[in-house]
């Protein structure tokens, strides 16, 4: 269908506040952002039928055969990238490629985002909920190693409550984070539990036992990092249908905190979907924050979230990050309302993900999450601050993150509760596999060119030994949390 150039105009002005007032006389200011304002509302609730009608119609992903919160990870689009041959400028990216960034405002704990309705994110919404029953959790599976116990008999309603906060810890971006758990060293998978149950995203890959993942030799630790595999056997161990690999969820859980990971090396290569990530009960009732993920031969990571229906991010988020999917789809942080792709910030700096992250001895992540919102940070190995490798972590002295998501229009205590920290490495699936034909973000060439094999399913059955540097290996992952913060 072609679309005129008027047509395009009028969607602008209707997706894009700023640039209406822009193209109005500034003495309409008032006015101009009041229209638009309410035509960006009525443009999301029309997207929001849109989505409805089309799961009535069938387009709507299915979560046929799994268990009711059990998805965890979603589908995602096959390609979230614009890729510009001679340079990659993601869907939705300003003019050069960068966003209009501010800093976050902030929230006084357990109170509703500012101007928003004090509602269930859920009410009146003609979307679909994948929480609406059973108790099953997407973060530990039902039956788990000696590792530890489930995380499974977390309940099942999520409270908009923020945990009490101390004075100290009241102002924005404060000191005062204490270390509460440490994965390090010969102890590392001390306190985390592997997942054995299928994949909830499809993919072409069999989550092992950690006695299972020793035999078969994906997991080593050493004094000063442990390290998690793909098995890259050909052909593959005796009993296993598809190629070994693993994923791993810590038993302990966190309402609030600063988890930072000190990663040596990432998985990467064509077919591979790695992730590190935070997930709370009943998907996505309990929110999801993914602090790293991409798929196959991508050079940038994309930060994301992902809500019940009610939060989004404003056009001034305060981040570097880059809206991962264009037009208001990229602001809008519901998983039924954009086909479960959330809203991901993706870091156009250099050396954050795949092969040139590895080259430079990898780096830092944190995930901040208190009452001004959440937000993602990243550092290459030479960067790192010192009150980090210090571990008394300071975010006020930080620059700007790669991700933000305000607790204006998403309140974090609302929308998330109780998340679990995530390692996993996925083959194909949802997102690498329906990406197979479209070059990852930063690469030259799709999947399909640069292999020969027509489909991920079939690269990865016949090719092991191409999964030499599908695995992590990670110095230590670090839970900090502020006088009041909960489990």
């Amino acid at each position: 269908m072609r679309i005129s150039s008027s047509t395009l105009l009028f969607l602008s002005l209707l997706t894009d506040p700023v640039l209406s007032i822009t193209l109005i006389s500034p003495s309409l200011h008032d006015l101009a952002r009041s229209v638009a304002h309410g035509a960006h509302i009525a443009l999301q609730h029309s997207n929001t039928l849109i989505s409805s009608t089309a799961h009535l119609l069938g387009h709507h992903e299915s979560a046929a055969g799994l268990a009711p919160g059990q998805r965890g990870k979603r589908v995602k689009r096959a390609a979230q990238s614009c890729v510009v041959r001679g340079g990659q400028v993601p869907l939705g990216a300003g003019e050069g490629g960068n966003a209009t960034t501010t800093a976050p405002t902030g929230l006084s704990p357990g109170s509703p985002a500012s101007g928003s309705s004090s509602e269930s994110p859920a009410s009146g919404s003609a979307s679909i909920s994948h929480s609406s029953a059973g108790t099953t959790t997407p973060n530990g599976p039902s039956s788990v190693s000696s590792a530890g116990p489930t995380t499974s008999n977390k309940p099942s309603s999520v409270s908009s409550a923020a945990p009490a906060e101390s004075s100290a810890a009241a102002s924005s971006d404060p000191a005062g984070w204490n270390l509460v758990q440490t994965y390090a060293g010969t102890s590392f998978f001390d306190g985390w539990d592997f997942w054995t149950d299928s994949d909830p995203t499809h993919g072409t890959v069999t989550y092992v036992s950690q006695s299972a993942a020793d035999s078969l030799g994906l997991v080593s630790t050493s004094d000063t990092s442990a390290i998690m595999r793909v098995s890259t056997a050909q052909p593959l161990p005796s009993g296993y249908t598809s190629r070994p690999s693993i994923r791993i969820t810590t038993q302990r859980s966190f309402t609030g905190g600063l988890l930072i990971g000190d990663i040596a090396h990432m998985p990467t290569g064509c077919g591979t979907w790695p992730a590190f990530w935070s997930n709370g009960p009943n998907w996505p009732a309990g929110g999801e924050i993914d602090i790293i993920e991409g798929v196959s031969d991508a050079t940038h990571n994309t930060a994301s979230i992902h809500t019940n229906p009610g939060c989004t991010i404003p056009t001034n988020y305060g981040a570097s990050g880059v809206p991962a999917l264009a037009g208001s789809e990229g602001y809008n942080c519901a998983a039924e309302e954009t086909n479960d792709s959330g809203c991901g910030l993706t870091d156009n700096t250099p050396n954050n993900f795949g092969e040139p992250f590895n080259n430079v001895g990898g780096g830092v992540f944190a995930m901040k999450w208190d009452s001004t919102g959440i937000a993602v940070y990243f550092w290459s190995r030479p960067n790192v601050p010192q009150d980090i490798t210090s571990s008394l972590p300071n975010p006020a002295s930080w620059p700007e993150p790669i991700g933000a998501w305000p607790a204006s229009q998403c309140n974090p205590y609302q929308f998330f509760s109780q998340n679990v920290a995530i390692f996993d490495t996925t083959l194909c699936g949802d997102w690498a596999g329906n990406a197979w034909t479209t070059a990852a973000y930063g690469a030259s060439q799709s999947c399909a060119q640069s292999t020969g094999y027509s489909t991920c399913a079939a690269f990865v059955a016949a090719q092991g030994a191409s999964f030499s540097e599908a695995y992590w290996e990670v110095h230590s992952v670090k839970l900090y949390q502020q006088e009041g913060m909960g489990s």
